[in-house]
């Protein structure tokens, strides 16, 4: 550093799902408890501009149901981006899209360095960097662990982070170079590597019985038959207790309350201290999403996957069972049959899959990403060498296809 200002660092982000935006709250609260006043860190969604285009924040807006009400269409979409014609023209679309929104965030912002969890910023930021004739640099935080969409890498990026050696492949097959693929894994809050407590005391903390086998069950107005599950293992022959997070879901919450429960059962509705209760637990379950798969792993948990979102989780589910971490059932008498396996014995088998979740977890993964970013924003931006794009092509790109002047208002 040249002079005695905070080195200012934009995370870029997107709410389709809660892990983009949770993989980037990850980063920036790594970044506050590692370099403090050093750094001055800013998240920012742009689909959630004023400036962006309104059917792009609707899409986001209306992703849960896309998910649950159309998963074939959702799934059978998800596959097409996978080609690449699909991921050019995509690309293509998001720099005419949010060309004038992300210039704008640079201008204001004016960083440092870049971070980003959410691919299709990619694109865009290679544009205007072609035409600023300025090199940014960029850290990209893949949140997928083996079914990881091919945008995900583009040559902009200085580095680009993933969780396994499976997206490692993927990313070399796209060109990129492997001193710019960092197995990081995926960034789950501080607080996760900074718990120390046994289970016990954590449990108490909580209100839990501290000696009963805990089974944390997390829904979500995206998770598909949780209640069903939890039915056939109400009237189950264990001694367990059951904590229960409904995810916001109301309907969800509202229905496990009226329920009769023959276990020691603790219900709650919206909660922000999940990775508190992983802590607690000694298994979830959940669907097979990257954020709560990452932060199970990260406490060692053992996961029972009741759901999954067809394309875009399948590989996080057949990651986990595959290194010996969990299980997907796609009934609850499977989810049940499960269960008695991994607690015969004395819960022999369950202590395999906790051995095995912690061996591929990554609870200092955030901490990792944000000494990258430091580094690279120690460097700051540099005049563009090379452009990716055809100047030409580009302005013929933006002038042909510009937006109506009220295609980015609100209605």
């Amino acid at each position: 550093m040249t002079d005695s200002r905070p080195l200012k660092m934009l995370i870029l982000f997107a709410d389709y799902g809660y892990g983009h935006r949770s993989a980037a709250l990850a980063v920036h609260t790594a970044l506050q408890h590692r370099y403090g006043d050093q750094v001055q860190a800013e998240m920012v969604n742009p689909i959630d501009d004023n400036t962006a285009p309104k059917f792009l924040r609707d899409e986001q807006q209306k992703y849960d149901q896309r998910v649950t009400g159309t998963p074939n269409l959702y799934r059978l979409t998800y596959e097409l981006s996978e080609k690449k014609i699909s991921t050019t023209l995509t690309e293509n679309a998001m720099i005419v899209l949010l060309h004038e929104t992300m210039t704008r965030a640079l201008d204001d912002i004016q960083p440092d360095v870049i971070v980003t969890t959410y691919p299709l910023y990619l694109a865009p930021l290679s544009g205007i960097f072609s035409i600023k004739r300025m090199h940014y640099p960029i850290i990209t935080v893949v949140t997928d662990f083996t079914s990881v969409n091919r945008i995900w890498f583009n040559p902009i990026s200085d580095f680009t982070t993933v969780p396994t050696e499976a997206a490692r492949s993927i990313g070399l097959a796209r060109g990129i170079e492997s001193d710019q693929i960092r197995m990081t894994g995926i960034p789950v809050h501080p607080r996760i590597s900074l718990e120390n407590r046994q289970k016990a005391e954590i449990r108490r903390e909580l209100g839990w019985n501290p000696d009963l086998v805990t089974i944390l069950a997390v829904g979500s107005t995206r998770v598909r038959n949780l209640k069903e599950t939890l039915h056939v293992i109400n009237h189950a022959g264990f001694s367990l207790q059951l904590a229960i997070v409904a995810g916001g879901d109301d309907r969800l919450y509202t229905e496990l309350s009226q329920m009769e429960w023959h276990h020691e059962s603790h219900l709650y509705n919206r909660v922000n201290n999940i990775p508190t209760m992983m802590h607690a637990a000694d298994l979830i379950l959940c669907k097979a999403g990257g954020l709560i798969t990452s932060e199970a792993l990260a406490c060692g948990l053992p996961l029972l996957y009741v759901d999954v979102i067809e394309g875009q989780e399948t590989g996080n589910a057949e990651y986990i069972v595959k290194e010996g971490a969990g299980e997907l059932v796609t009934t609850p008498l499977e989810a049940l049959e499960t269960l008695c396996h991994w607690l015969d014995h004395d819960g022999e088998m369950l202590q395999q899959k906790a051995d095995n979740a912690r061996r591929i977890g990554s609870p200092q993964a955030a901490f990792e990403i944000a000494d990258m970013a430091y580094h690279a924003a120690e460097q700051g931006p540099h005049p563009l060498e090379r452009s990716i794009f055809n100047m030409e092509r580009l302005t013929n790109l933006l002038a042909n296809f510009k937006l109506p002047e009220d295609a980015a208002q609100t209605g």
